[in-house]
């Protein structure tokens, strides 16, 4: 009987330990993310480290097409308005296949960041190595790196994707405020709601 109960607790123990662990492939809090070089809708290949007086980087995974990320094409102009000028520029990555979703090609893009003015990069990910090293999984996934580029929060840009105007909890402006003042962020990873990424078919 106590084996039956020792095995029970272990099964339990299990469980818990599943929902409680993080389980994601590519960066997590602390990392050191690799640069990239990739194309921006200038036509011209950028890098993190060519972006000048850069004290840490808004790297946004987001898109054309995907209504979550549609609905925060404003925010994202907003927060690097708001943060460029500090250091903090928003670094904004498509990484879908315009194979499976024609909205998200190159050339798209491009209307796109003419039609809404983006001020900040908007860089195609078009081989999606940049998506996976850095285990990006939606359309917007946000990943706050310090100077040094390590991974400082992780996840959603804010607690309501449908509505701006009813935004409790600014998880993204809370962590780079915390970082700007030199504090800790309290809460490092929240979870990113959006379109799924979409990737290329294998072979």
């Amino acid at each position: 009987m106590k084996k039956v109960l020792s095995l029970l607790t272990l099964a339990i123990a299990l469980v818990a330990w599943s929902f409680t662990t993080a389980d994601h492939s590519g960066y997590h809090i602390g990392d050191t993310a690799r640069d990239f070089n990739l194309k921006n809708v200038d036509g011209k290949s950028y890098s993190l480290a060519g972006i000048e007086n850069a004290k840490g980087y808004i790297v946004i995974f987001t898109c054309n097409h995907c209504p979550f990320a549609i609905k925060y094409q404003d925010r994202i102009i907003e927060l690097h308005n708001k943060y460029a000028s500090l250091g903090y520029p928003v670094v904004a990555i498509n990484p879908n296949d315009k194979d499976r979703q024609p909205e998200d090609s190159f050339g798209k893009m491009q209307e796109r960041a003419k039609e809404k003015g983006f001020p900040f990069l908007y860089l195609y990910d078009e081989t999606q190595e940049v998506a996976k090293a850095f285990g990006a999984t939606r359309t917007p996934h946000v990943f706050l790196l310090d100077n040094k580029r390590t991974v400082r929060y992780i996840g959603a840009i804010d607690d309501n994707h449908d509505d701006a105007t009813a935004v409790e909890e600014k998880y993204l402006e809370n962590a780079i405020d915390a970082l700007r003042a030199g504090k800790d962020i309290d809460l490092k990873e929240t979870k990113a709601l959006g379109c799924t990424i979409k990737w290329r078919a294998t072979e």
